[in-house]
């Protein structure tokens, strides 16, 4: 099945069990309930198939709970990070949701019994909380234990029913993918922003092949606006696993978001072990500031967020902001992220960021960090993107990205807004393989090519106001009709030659019958 058929298959599937089963719970609140349900099928899966081993003989789903002796929990919750009785998995509480009338009750111990397992393990922190957002006795699932056992079932039941096949080897995100689905259309249909960005998985793609173009091997990379870990995941899409030794790190604001990336990242073979997702506001709070600089950075952070900035005079001396001088606007924050990004970059590293195009034209204490950054080298690459990409915006973005390893002084501008960039689709432009492939060549080259690429001396962009516009260095094509005025004024000529002589012929006509 190709993967525009996956995920056109599944997001039928799963909307129609959103819009059959919630009722009248707000779409918005219901949605955790069924991104909740797919993650306790998939966690239960994937447990199951650990201890089963590939062994036929091993049918673990059918294991009475008391053959699980201490050993074997203990070095399951080691190798995995958490542990689930086979009375607690996901196609045995399924099988009798709908005869169930605990099934509330059942689920939240079953769900507390799981984070509660890694206690005292070196997993706690990656599994504790997991479930929080998924409340079974919440009255958002109805006033009575029945009709909230009711919903329950309905969304176990169609959860169940979901053909996913095997789920490494489908071609998209299928949980991300969901959940940018639901996510979309649950704001789309609710009128709320959410508050929170996603990054589609065609423009990840491209993300991340910037991010670690070159490198053979990198030590980690990092997210400091994680979201649902799309991004970090699409590194370990598109390289072998191996390539990235130490694994995932990432930062969150957003309490559930934040909760589905350390779920995204399970769901994606990710051990507990090999990510690190902190919560907490990455410009204020830092969780990661003490690890060792990463060697591949990818982030879409929010755009043109409010921030303390200057009202906290002590930021200015944070290691991440002091060196350029001046603190990004309070209303517009994207600066501040780029600048933490670029603090946590290895000196062999790249950090591909999604950034709005206003940061690079803009003056004051934007233009003072757009100086900072070129005059230091940091500035190897600008791409000005196709418009109407992401979901809830059709701006045209663009990607920056830097780098401590530069071997010239010249930074790169790509056009890749118009066509041959982009395909349409019905809502949305997307990014083909061959879209992202056309790019990747260009950024590798480093070649001039008119109307679509150049690079550019520092001092000239020092020159220019420390402008990094793309529209500024890229000339537009002129898709303009070209006219041959030498031609057209022989046809002109021509013409009026005629029309003297239908004159004079007329003229002649109008005599002879004068005459």
């Amino acid at each position: 099945m190709t993967s525009n058929n996956q995920r056109a298959a599944l997001q039928n599937q799963i909307w129609k069990i959103a819009n059959d089963v919630r009722g009248a719970v707000d779409g918005w609140d219901f949605k955790q309930f069924v991104l909740g349900t797919l993650f306790y099928r998939f966690i239960s899966e994937n447990f199951t198939n650990y201890i089963e081993g590939d062994d036929e003989d091993v049918n673990y789903p059918n294991l009475p709970d008391t053959v699980i002796t201490p050993e074997i929990k203990d070095d399951a919750i080691k190798t995995k990070g958490y542990f689930i009785y086979p009375s607690h998995l996901f196609v045995n509480v399924a099988k009798n949701a709908n005869t169930n009338p605990d099934l509330n009750t059942d689920l939240k111990a079953i769900f507390t019994a799981i984070e509660s397992s890694a206690n005292g393990y070196p997993s706690e922190e990656a599994i504790k909380g997991l479930f929080a957002d998924f409340d079974t006795t919440s009255t958002r699932l109805g006033n009575t234990v029945e009709n909230k056992n009711g919903r329950l079932a309905a969304v176990l039941k169609g959860v169940e029913g979901l053909n996913f096949g095997n789920f490494e080897d489908n071609q998209i995100d299928l949980f991300g993918d969901a959940y940018e689905f639901l996510i979309s259309n649950y704001a789309k249909n609710a009128g709320k922003s959410g508050g929170e960005f996603f990054t589609p998985q065609h423009v990840s793609k491209l993300i991340a092949q910037l991010a670690l173009h070159g490198q053979k091997t990198i030590n980690k990379i990092y997210d400091p606006a994680a979201g649902s870990g799309s991004l970090l995941l699409q590194a370990k899409k598109h390289f072998d696993s191996h390539i990235i030794e130490e694994g995932f790190f990432g930062q969150e604001i957003n309490h559930t978001t934040y909760n589905l990336a350390r779920m995204n990242m399970f769901l994606h073979n990710v051990n507990y072990d090999k990510f690190h997702i902190a919560l907490g506001n990455t410009l204020i709070h830092p969780q990661l500031r003490d690890e060792k600089p990463f060697d591949a950075i990818v982030s879409n952070p929010p755009y043109s967020v409010n921030w303390i900035g200057d009202d906290d005079p002590t930021l200015i001396n944070d290691d991440r902001f002091a060196p350029a001088g001046v603190l990004a606007p309070k209303s517009k924050a994207d600066f501040a992220f780029v600048l933490h990004a670029l603090k946590h970059l290895s000196g062999k590293g790249r950090a591909a960021l999604v950034c709005f195009p206003g940061i690079f034209y803009r003056g004051r204490a934007e233009q003072k960090i757009r100086k900072y950054l070129v005059d230091s080298n940091y500035v190897e690459t600008v791409i000005s993107l196709a418009p109407n990409l992401f979901y809830g915006t059709t701006i045209s973005v663009n990607i920056l990205v830097l780098s401590k390893h530069k071997t010239d002084t010249k930074i790169q501008f790509i056009d890749a807004s118009g066509e041959g960039f982009f395909k349409k689709e019905t809502n949305n432009n997307v990014l083909t393989d061959a879209h992202i492939e056309r790019i990747m060549e260009l950024f590798d080259s480093k070649a001039a090519i008119a109307h679509v690429a150049t690079s550019i001396d520092n001092t000239k962009i020092a020159e220019n106001d420390y402008n990094l516009s793309v529209a500024a260095y890229v000339e537009a094509k002129d898709n303009r009709e070209v006219i041959d005025i030498a031609k057209l004024n022989k046809e002109v000529a021509a013409t009026v030659r005629k029309i003297d002589g239908l004159r004079a012929d007329i003229d002649n006509i109008i005599k002879e019958i004068e005459a």
